[in-house]
């Protein structure tokens, strides 16, 4: 007769007298069992009659919420090894750990406030399920699931509730998960309060966030920023109630202090003109259309991209680099970081709003620039672009050489363009270094396979464009010259004399940088400035919207709060 696999609950109490029998261990769920025989069985039941009386009730009751706990943890890898290397003992359970449990319930209670779903994380709602757990095995249940819950909300402030490629494909940013495990076995060994008073980015931009996103949700339950303006336009000399509506919006938005004025005066002007600035509009101090659209867009709205801006940031939630280059693209600028404060600043043009010219999201390490580079045309705009061209007319994007699989310069007069299609053209094109050159005169360059890259551009008219997304995908810089220097500013004592030493032979040249600077190439509709207030972008790629749909399914939510 084999018992293997029977429990017996008198752990530590078997006497000597068992041993005479036929005993054989076994291990099922991390849990020690034993088989043996029936003349052993039979000793063990009698003995186990008389010890009965003297088992304390406690022996059964931890075994049970031990029990209850192997079971809970079975069905997750991580959580079952966290309770294996414990013999399943809580961390949560006892009156020892009364501070570890006061710890997580604070933390949850606060969770709103950094955008996670108030549903997931409600102390209220789990404060009554423990004091329900009236069994040991309920105990054990909600042990486990305290655990289960930690790690969920460890992982989503850390590094975020999303996925950001499942919700948006051009988002191919390498989010730095930590370990589940290894964060539950931290936590069980350090102060409960500190350790989750850490797990938030501490980046200066996410405090910063945090504390305009805790500071509308107020002014939204006092009533936001009241009526919208129901106009087309206003210009300066306007009078009347609609001049009073803009007044009134302007001054409940913190653009313009408080006045009786009717009339679109000096200080109503003034005042758009702020708002504009933080919108990223042209700043002429006219109300028109586009200014009108976004002076209307509701508080909630503006909570939501300031919600998702957090996301954003612990997607990216690691050290950024004391220097490094902070690409916006909503903002049509490209920046030099350091130590958290912009050194340089020059506008942009990014990729056009059809989805196979966006420029995608990542961040990788610049290591070099070029200077009077080549233009290397890539495969897509060959066969998309140039090749219908060329089979209208041979001659046509004279300014490309036509090059075999080796590099060397074929003669269009031998090639029949209407012999091949996209598949099987089997030329390259490229365009030597000269001012005209798509490139411009400088590019830098942080090998990544996306093959985007920052870059001059001979388009300069561009960068007068209040919505800059007309590239391929790179991104063009409009002071490309002045963002080198700044860049050889670290290893060069003369950097402007030394660019324009290699620039004006007209050669390509190669420029390493010797220390290689991390870039980041960004998508943030709602940001902050360093001294302080909350700027607002327009959602061109449509990306922010997506996040935060994902984000309410999820269950985050807007909140107004009273007081």
């Amino acid at each position: 007769m084999d018992f293997c696999g029977t429990e017996f609950r008198y752990f530590g109490v078997v006497s000597a007298a068992f041993w005479s029998g036929n005993i054989r261990f076994c291990s099922v769920g991390g849990l020690m069992f034993i088989s043996l025989s029936s003349r052993t069985i039979r000793l063990f039941l009698t003995a186990s009659l008389l010890l009965s009386v003297f088992v304390a009730p406690a022996a059964a009751q931890v075994t049970a919420f031990r029990q209850a706990v192997a079971e809970a943890a079975a069905r997750d890898e991580d959580l079952a090894a966290f309770y294996r290397a414990r013999e399943f003992q809580g961390i949560w359970s006892g009156t020892a750990d009364r501070s570890r449990r006061n710890a997580l319930m604070e933390a949850f209670a606060s969770a709103a406030n950094h955008g996670l779903p108030a549903a997931k994380y409600d102390a209220n709602a789990l404060m009554a399920q423990l004091r329900a757990a009236s069994t040991p095995a309920d105990q054990g249940r909600m042990e486990v699931e305290l655990s289960r819950l930690f790690m969920s909300y460890a992982r989503d402030i850390q590094t975020g509730m999303l996925r950001p490629s499942a919700v948006v494909s051009a988002i191919a940013r390498e989010v730095p998960y930590r370990s589940r495990l290894g964060t539950l076995q931290a936590f069980a060994q350090s102060s409960p309060a500190g350790f989750l008073r850490a797990l938030p980015p501490r980046s200066p931009e996410y405090t910063r966030l945090m504390r305009e996103k805790l500071r509308l949700e107020r002014m939204l339950g006092n009533g936001g920023w009241g009526p919208s303006v129901n106009a087309n336009s206003l210009a300066p000399g306007a009078a009347g109630d609609k001049v009073v509506s803009l007044r009134n919006r302007l001054i409940a938005m913190g653009f313009l202090e408080r006045t009786a004025t009717q009339t679109y005066d000096v200080a109503i002007q003034t005042a758009v003109q702020r708002f504009q600035q933080a919108h990223g509009l042209v700043v002429d101090g006219t109300v028109g259309s586009g200014t009108m659209r976004q002076l209307n867009i509701p508080m909630a709205s503006r909570l939501q991209s300031v919600i998702v801006a957090m996301e954003r940031e612990r997607w990216i939630n690691r050290p950024r680099g004391e220097r490094h280059v902070w690409v916006n693209l909503t903002d049509f600028t490209a920046a030099i970081v350091d130590n958290d404060r912009v050194t340089f600043s020059t506008r942009s043009v990014i990729g056009a709003t059809p989805k196979d010219r966006e420029t995608p999201e990542f961040s990788d390490v610049m290591e070099f620039m070029v200077i009077n580079p080549s233009w290397y045309v890539p495969r897509s705009i060959i066969t998309k672009e140039y090749l219908p061209l060329l089979q209208s007319n041979a001659n046509a994007v004279s300014q490309l050489d036509v090059t075999d699989s080796r590099g060397r310069i074929v003669s269009r007069g031998a090639i029949d363009f209407n012999a091949y299609t996209a598949k099987t053209f089997p030329y390259s094109m490229r365009q030597g270094p000269s001012e005209g050159n798509a490139l411009g005169l400088v590019k830098f360059i942080f090998p990544n396979k996306y093959n985007i890259y920052l870059h001059d551009t001979p388009s300069k008219s561009l960068f007068g464009r209040e919505v800059r997304a007309f590239s391929h995908g790179c991104v063009r810089l409009n002071d490309p010259f002045d963002f080198a220097y700044a860049l050889l500013a670290k290893q060069e004592s003369d950097p402007e004399g030394f660019f324009q030493a290699h620039l004006r032979p007209g050669l390509e040249k190669r420029v390493d940088l010797q220390q290689p600077v991390p870039v980041h190439i960004v998508y943030r509709t709602a940001f902050t400035n360093v001294t302080g207030g909350l700027q607002f972008r327009r959602d061109i790629y449509n990306r922010d919207s997506r996040i935060w749909n994902a984000l309410a399914r999820e269950g985050v939510a807007v909140r107004a709060v009273q007081g």
